[in-house]
């Protein structure tokens, strides 16, 4: 896969999950105007809550490996991919960290190369 392709799959792909975590999730989220009932509703049967606790842990792996990769490797800015972690999601941290650390690495090939 070009680099062109998985840039454009990654941005198309959390552009489909932001758009129906503002059209649909975010509605329902300010209807019930609690954000711990909100949390809550993510665990309201069995099945609901393994997808729950899986974007849970997701979450805290990428914000692990973005810490990590701050120190070992100078990727900057991994602090905003954390904040989109939380709003609007695991997805959009992880897309958006993904299209960081490429151009962090490109830019470091590049600088090798000279």
């Amino acid at each position: 896969m070009s680099e062109t392709i998985f840039k454009r799959a990654i941005l198309i792909s959390a552009g489909i999950f932001l758009a129906v975590f503002l059209f649909y999730t975010l509605p329902a989220a300010i209807e019930l105007n609690d954000v711990f009932q909100s949390f809550a509703a993510g665990f309201v049967n069995p099945l609901a809550t393994g997808y729950s606790v899986d974007v849970i842990a997701c979450g805290f792996i990428l914000i692990f490996w973005i810490l990590f990769e701050a120190k070992q490797h100078g990727v900057r800015y991994g602090w905003l991919c954390i904040i989109l972690c939380f709003v609007p999601g695991v997805a959009v941290g992880f897309a958006a960290y993904l299209l960081l650390r490429q151009k962090h690495f490109n830019a470091r090939s590049n600088q090798t190369k000279t």
